[in-house]
């Protein structure tokens, strides 16, 4: 029987080698231009563009169709989603597996709204695939992924609030007042799936600090966690560091983020993915 994972480019994850996986691709648009989410996409680019631009931009979701054709002819199919508070991925997947399993009766398809973006979904993703090497039927690695998803967690530290505040999500002048004065926000997905800032910084240590901070008292004490960064590895790699200082034990990988979240994040963000008690 066919087994096959599915997660839109929210997760940054574009390739599995060790399971049956796809991916389908969010977008961003500004004036005429539309960045495509994959892994052709020039992240370095983009970001130039969206800086220099005056004009709103946004982001658009993945339609049914292109769920319905990353699902390929597999009987029993997991999809990750990003936060639905954020985007109509998530119900558009949803509408995709009705479809597909009204066409094959026999098949089985879960939808996730995994509440977050980035990193926490390679976490999702990692663990239905774990899940499913163990033997479970589909309903028990159902059931076991979405107890899994009630202890993993998103932090993230943003250094540019300028695509917030040009898509609706922030003021300008909130955006602006954190450049000029060099205010690093920090902030984690809330149990709704919303991104609620929580606090301000001002350098890049005091942020990489409050977002460890964070992580701690969320539950954090040593498990999984996956740092993504848009063109920030020295940044990520002091997180990991003070991290790993602190937790010895801790399992930390780093990992570029994609087009959608460095849309979000912007160059110098990092996002978190991490799991607790």
């Amino acid at each position: 029987m066919s087994f096959r994972l599915v997660a839109d480019s929210s997760s940054n994850l574009f390739s599995f080698p060790e399971a049956d996986f796809d991916f389908v691709s969010l977008k961003i648009n500004c004036e005429d231009q539309e960045f495509i989410d994959t892994p052709e996409l020039d992240i370095a680019k983009m970001n130039a563009f969206l800086k220099e631009s005056r004009s709103r931009s946004g982001s658009s979701c993945p339609n049914v169709s292109d769920w319905l054709a990353s699902f390929g002819d597999a009987n029993e199919i997991f999809a990750v989603a990003i936060t639905s508070s954020l985007s109509g991925s998530y119900a558009a997947a949803k509408n995709a597996a009705e479809e597909y399993m009204a066409e094959h009766p026999e098949r089985k398809v879960c939808v996730i709204d995994s509440l977050s973006a980035g990193p926490e979904l390679q976490l999702l993703i990692e663990k239905i695939h774990e899940l499913d090497k163990t033997g479970l039927s589909f309903e028990e690695t159902e059931q076991a992924v979405r107890n899994y998803l009630k202890k993993t967690r998103l932090a993230f530290t943003l250094k540019s609030l300028n695509n917030l505040a040009k898509n609706g999500r922030v003021s300008i002048a909130v955006a602006t007042l954190a450049g000029v004065l060099g205010i690093q926000l920090v902030g984690a997905a809330s149990e709704e799936g919303t991104l609620q800032p929580l606090h301000k910084c001002r350098g890049e240590a005091r942020s990489l600090a409050c977002v460890f901070e964070t992580m701690k008292e969320a539950g954090y004490a040593g498990g999984k966690a996956v740092i993504s960064h848009c063109l920030n590895l020295p940044a990520a790699e002091k997180l990991k560091e003070l991290i790993c200082r602190v937790v010895p034990n801790a399992s930390v990988r780093l990992v570029p983020t994609g087009g959608l979240c460095s849309f979000y994040a912007e160059t110098g963000g990092l996002l978190v993915g991490y799991e607790t008690l």
